[in-house]
């Protein structure tokens, strides 16, 4: 689309990013750290300390017996690894039996939701489904709220999202019984990453291309401050009931963004809203200093033949993404790679528990950890390029959780390498959102990276489930996670470079888009040819065609 249309003339004369952008970009990301806080709430509000058999006669409510006791030690077994076994005790004739009931050690958790419903061994599956349920919400969530977000607003399904997730979030602190506990937290999910979808389209929309990619990264930096706030409160407060309303009342933070928060310009356009856009455009230029002047009536009086140009120019949808071989192998890879990316990242995520350490100490590095690679994405991204980065981070992530699994079970040098896997996924995991965007032609490019965002909730809500599998042997999961992120990596050598390239417009641009660049012909990420016209990329906003049909 011509640079000289009359939308991206008017957001040209904003700049990049000046003081309206970075305010409202404040904003924005406030709803990252929300979304990272109520993802792995469970970590702590459900989580399961060490456990062992309650003793009839020896335990009682008021009192457990040392765990290193005679009689402890007489009454259950030891495990492969030298420690109690957590789900059996002796029987008469010291046959084994399954336990009935549990003591857990409080060292760290005298409340939680694991505690109270016995998340443990035959039970496990109460407590993942409990984070599933959470995850399929984010599922659903990710496509209805993105629609809605093209039907009313960014701003509108911002807030109203803020809402919901301060209301599901305190509501689910009051619920006694397991299945409305469950129900209650989809729902929670469908909003809990709500505002974050809205605030990264906003955000998207409104800077300039040249601080997309510090945007970018930064929304996944708030989302690891969400993770160290996890942590923070949980150590400070030991009810897990008091816990939850605390981790619903930081989305009150969001309810002020409806009188300070100012909606997408770009959405207004192509709304046919044109002087709602240029009063917003006019409010941003004053606030950030610029002399610039715009002709309101003249915008207005484009603003249709605009709209119009939208919807003819745009036979967008997600078949297209495979009806053709270049297209198809880019969708299949790219939808790998955030299912990848997303299946490591929270299996590393959730399973602190297992980790040997404080666990509140242990989930407060693994957000911290995360900045490093933000550093080094931020400095590198646009010297190096995807390919190499994602795929080099990918790889390091798989050998790490590889590494992990011929430790010795709960070590703390498995602990380490752990963390180095967290920071690698979760580098990998911040550039896959800009790649996608790049790699999709302009009118499927919504499509694009809704699928692969749909593919990566759909792995996040299993990755529970396949943690499970530790029950048969402690190092499943992990070598799974590992071989996963190898395969991804390695399938991105067969995707081509977009830095630096002429970003494809049509479906017929996006199919010619990268053909024969791979990792193994041009590993440089140069570019191959220079026969292409040089046509500017111009962001359309998301999905208007749906919103005209």
């Amino acid at each position: 689309m011509d640079k000289e249309h009359a939308l991206e003339e008017m957001m040209g004369k904003l700049g990049d990013f000046g003081r309206y952008q970075g305010f409202q970009f404040f904003l924005h990301i406030l709803a990252a750290m929300t979304a990272g806080l109520h993802m792995l709430s469970l970590v702590t509000v459900a989580a399961v300390p060490e456990h062992r058999c309650a003793i009839m006669g020896v335990d009682s409510t008021n009192f457990t017996e040392s765990w290193n006791s005679s009689l402890v030690l007489n009454a259950i077994p030891l495990n492969d690894h030298g420690k109690l076994d957590s789900c059996k005790m002796y029987g008469p004739n010291k046959s084994l039996e399954h336990c009935e009931s549990w003591v857990y050690d409080t060292q760290y958790y005298k409340s939680s939701r694991g505690i109270e419903w016995d998340f443990v061994c035959s039970r496990r599956w109460m407590g993942a489904a409990a984070q599933t349920a959470y995850m399929f919400g984010v599922v659903l969530g990710s496509i209805v709220l993105g629609k809605l977000c093209d039907a009313f607003g960014r701003k509108t399904v911002f807030v109203w999202a803020g809402i919901l997730q301060l209301l599901f979030g305190t509501a689910v602190a009051f619920v006694n019984d397991y299945y409305t506990f469950i129900s209650i937290r989809f729902l929670y999910g469908i909003f809990g990453s709500g505002s974050y979808i809205a605030g990264f389209v906003l955000t998207m929309e409104l800077v300039g291309p040249s601080r997309r990619t510090l945007c970018g990264v930064t929304f996944q930096i708030m989302f690891a401050v969400g993770i160290m706030l996890l942590a923070g409160w949980g150590y400070l407060i030991d009810n897990r009931f008091y816990l939850q309303i605390l981790y619903a009342l930081h989305a009150v933070v969001l309810l002020p963004h409806w009188f300070l928060m100012d909606e997408s310009p770009r959405w207004l356009w192509a709304q046919g809203r044109a002087r709602e856009s240029v009063a917003i455009i006019e409010k941003a230029l004053k606030m950030n200093g610029s002399t610039e002047e715009i002709d309101t009536p003249a915008l207005v009086s484009q603003c249709k033949a605009t709209c119009t140009k939208y919807s003819e120019d745009s036979p967008s949808g997600a078949f297209n993404l495979f009806k053709t071989p270049n297209m198809l192998k880019k969708t299949l890879i790219i939808c790998g790679c955030w299912f990848a990316n997303s299946v490591v990242y929270y299996g590393l995520s959730l399973n602190t528990g297992k980790l040997n350490g404080n666990p509140y100490f242990i989930t407060f590095l693994l957000g911290i950890v995360e900045m490093p690679s933000y550093i080094i994405i931020m400095y590198y991204l646009d010297r190096i390029g995807h390919r190499a980065l994602i795929s080099t981070m990918m790889l390091l992530g798989g050998i790490s959780c590889l590494i992990v699994a011929a430790l010795p079970h709960g070590s703390t040098s498995a602990t380490g390498i752990v963390m180095v896997g967290k920071l690698f996924i979760s580098g990998s995991y911040s550039i896959i959102y800009k790649y996608s965007a790049e790699l999709f032609p302009t009118v499927v490019r919504s499509s694009g990276v809704g699928l692969g965002s749909m593919c990566a909730s759909v792995s996040g809500a299993l990755t529970p489930l396949i943690s499970l599998l530790d029950t048969l042997n402690p190092k499943i999961p992990t070598i799974i996670f590992g071989f996963l992120a190898l395969l991804s990596g390695f399938s991105t050598f067969f995707l081509p470079e977009t830095i630096g390239r002429t970003l494809p417009q049509s479906i017929e641009d996006g199919e010619k888009f990268g053909l024969g660049d791979t990792c193994f012909t041009n590993c440089s990420g140069r570019r191959m040819s220079n026969a292409s016209e040089d046509i500017p990329e111009t962001m359309i906003p998301l999905d208007v065609t749906e919103k005209k049909s």
